[in-house]
Parts: structure tokens; C-alpha cells; sequence
């Protein structure tokens, strides 16, 4: 019989003990695994949708809210402000560029978004079918939204107010699918992209209530610096009027930062979990091998060296460390599954990554190293035995 089946022989003697071991490594890594797995996620998301924007010009109120909205499109805008007093900011000789963004509206929880081409050029996406919009209602979708929706080139739909509710359906204009665009991982996949006019052409019906013609309002401006003076000199210019600048590299390192304190606790607990279990694991091997003295020693006179001792205790606690630690990443990953589906369905944020990230790799190889170190006790102490005091007392 060769020593792995010993092995496995030797550790499900003692269910309870093994599965006890086991489930408090699974947890362990589990735990740490799917926090390394989101901010891993995360933080790639947010560097793709992030890609070269300095600043958001918008309505003054949390700063933090105006990059989420804007930028990341998960949560709600802070208010609108003047086309006109935002192309004059963005006209200023400091910036390079400025994309507006106009939208309140949208369609199956999706945001319908209107601007200029700029917007897709500006994070690359290149078109898969169809055409870029042009025309007034015009619109070409993202990647996720064609497949979440099943909206083609040439279908119509219509765009419901606010950016969840789907009760209140603007039936006055009709929207116009005519191109569909590549899956680019951005967030211009989970969009509708449209003319700014698409979206006051929607809401005209203020108009038609009051008799006065409202001024063009955006949401806001995504500005790209041409001289780093522009973060000190812009927010001079603002001092007076209702829109703000806010910085989104200071803004989500803010974020991230908060975040991160509560995932470095949820770690730290995941890491005193994976220590109990290792003192498990040792515990189980050591008792085990008092229990087992007297057959270990008659495997000796049977012609097994101390090597081969060495190496059987080596190998259970091992196999005990790996089906823990291959447990605990299958949690995670099912864990990772189910909060994928949770931020998709609120923030159409996409978890498709569900491989092994470089980090992880690292708890790899320092769970094993610890598994080793645990046995190394018990198997210096199988080799250490008195074979004739211990047949003898048997």
C-alpha cells in the first residue's frame, strides 16, 4: 500500500476531527480569497472607467456622488447645471477636452445617456454592428445591455424617468436602436448612448406646461486637463456659481481607503480563522500519532525507514492543508458568484473574473507553507521513536 493511501486512511479515521479542520481552513481562505477577488475586480473597474478623466464639472454636492454618477454611473446625480456656463468651462486654456453627459432617463434600469461622440472615442469601444448615433432619438447601446434587453438594430423603445423606476414611460418619442457596440469590459457596455437633444426632445413637454423654453441643461462635464494648474484655477472660477469640480483619482482613493479598512478587519479575522485551523491540524496530527505509536513502530520492523515515516505525516497534514485551502476557494468562488449577481442586477457591475488573481496565488503558496511547518512537529516525532520500548509497552 503506498503512503498517500495510508495517508487518506489515516485522516478520515477521525471524521469529525478531519471535517473540523477542514471547514476552518475553508472559511479561512474562503474569506480572504473573495475579499482578494473583489478588490482585485474593483479596482480594475474602476481604473477602465476612470481611463483619463481629471475632473467632473457638475452640480455642487458631494463630490464623491458626482464621480459615482458620472463616472461609474452607479448612483444618483447631484443635479444639472448650464450647457452654456459648462462648454465655457471646458473651452478654458487649461483643458484639453470636455464630454458632456446629459441624462435622468432610463430603459430596463439601464441609463440612457446623452452626449457626443467623444464618449465612446474616448475609452476606445469600437462599433459591432450598426452605426454611431446621429440623428435625434437615435440610439447605439452597449454590449450588456443589448444582451440583458434583447434590443436590436432597428428596434424601438422608450425611456421611463428617473434611473430605476420604469413606471413613469415617456411615450411622446420613441427611441431608435441603430448600432450596438463591442464589449470593451467599460462602462459604456451597460449604457445607452444617445444626442444630448434626445433627451431634451423627451422632456419637452415643460415646455409645452409653461410656455417658456428651458435653458439646455447637462448633467455633467468629464474634463481632461491640458496644464495641471487647471485643478487650482477652475474651482476659483466656480466660487459663485452652482456647479463644482470634483477630482476623481483623490475622490475614489477616498473611497478605497474607507473600503479597504473594512476588508483589512474582515481579513484579519479570515487570518486568525486559517491560524485555528493550522493549530487544528497540528493538534489532530499529534494526537493522532500518539494513538498510532505502536503502528508506526511495527511499520518500522516491517522495513519502512524513518524517511518514509517522515514523509507519511508530511503528506496527511498536506493533503488535510490542500482539500481545506481547495475547499476554501471553491467557497469563495461561489461567494464571488452570488455577489456578481447581486452588483450586476443594482449597478450592472460584472464580476467575469472568477480565476485565481495574482494575489491569491501568494495565499496559495503561504497555506501550504504553513501546513508544512505544522507538520513538521509530528513527523520529527514519528521519526524519533523508540521502536522496543514501544512494542514492548504495547
Amino acid at each position: 500500500m503506498n503512503l498517500l493511501k495510508i495517508a487518506f486512511r489515516n485522516i478520515f479515521s477521525k471524521p469529525l476531527n478531519t471535517i473540523l479542520s477542514l471547514v476552518l481552513l475553508g472559511f479561512g481562505v474562503g474569506i480572504i480569497s473573495l475579499m482578494l477577488n473583489v478588490e482585485q475586480n474593483l479596482q480594475e473597474q474602476f481604473d477602465r472607467d476612470i481611463k483619463d478623466i481629471d475632473m467632473v464639472l457638475g452640480a455642487k454636492g458631494s463630490p464623491l456622488q458626482l464621480i459615482l454618477a458620472n463616472v461609474y454611473h452607479v448612483d444618483a446625480p447631484t443635479g444639472n447645471i448650464s450647457r452654456k456656463e459648462a462648454e465655457r468651462i471646458a473651452k478654458h486654456p487649461y483643458i484639453e477636452e470636455g464630454i458632456p453627459l446629459a441624462y435622468g432617463d432610463n430603459y430596463r434600469s439601464y441609463r440612457i445617456v446623452g452626449t457626443t461622440p467623444q464618449l465612446h472615442e474616448h475609452y476606445g469601444v469600437a462599433i459591432a454592428e450598426g452605426e454611431l448615433f446621429s440623428a435625434t432619438y437615435s440610439a447605439t447601446i452597449g454590449s450588456a445591455v443589448a444582451e440583458a434587453t434583447g434590443l436590436k438594430i432597428g428596434d424601438n423603445f422608450f425611456s421611463a424617468h428617473g434611473l430605476t423606476d420604469e413606471t413613469d414611460v415617456h411615450t411622446n418619442h420613441a427611441f431608435t436602436v441603430v448600432g450596438i457596440f463591442e464589449p470593451s469590459g467599460s462602462v459604456i457596455d451597460k449604457l445607452l448612448l444617445t444626442p444630448m437633444e434626445s433627451i431634451w426632445g423627451v422632456h419637452e413637454h415643460v415646455e409645452e406646461e409653461t410656455g417658456e423654453k428651458p435653458d439646455e441643461e447637462i448633467t455633467a462635464m468629464l474634463l481632461k486637463k491640458k496644464n495641471p494648474m487647471a485643478i487650482m484655477a477652475l474651482p476659483r472660477m466656480l466660487e459663485d456659481t452652482n456647479m463644482q469640480i470634483a477630482l476623481p483619482s483623490i475622490e475614489i482613493n477616498r473611497l478605497q481607503t474607507n473600503f479597504g479598512i473594512g476588508m483589512g478587519t474582515i481579513q484579519a479575522i479570515a487570518y486568525v480563522v486559517i491560524f485555528l485551523s493550522i493549530l487544528s491540524i497540528f493538534i489532530s496530527l499529534f494526537n493522532s500519532l500518539r494513538e498510532r505509536k505502536y503502528e508506526l513502530a511495527l511499520m518500522r520492523t516491517m522495513g519502512a525507514s524513518q524517511g518514509k515515516l517522515f514523509s507519511l505525516i508530511i503528506l496527511e497534514g498536506l493533503s488535510l492543508t490542500f482539500m481545506g485551502m481547495v475547499f476554501g476557494l471553491l467557497l469563495s468562488r461561489v461567494g464571488l458568484w452570488i455577489l456578481a449577481s447581486v452588483l450586476e442586477s443594482s449597478f450592472q457591475y460584472d464580476f467575469g473574473n472568477l480565476w485565481l488573481v495574482p494575489s491569491e496565488w501568494l495565499l496559495v503558496v503561504m497555506t501550504i507553507f504553513v501546513g508544512i511547518v505544522a507538520s513538521l512537529l509530528p513527523a520529527f516525532t514519528a521519526v524519533k521513536i523508540d521502536i522496543s520500548k514501544t512494542l514492548a509497552d504495547g
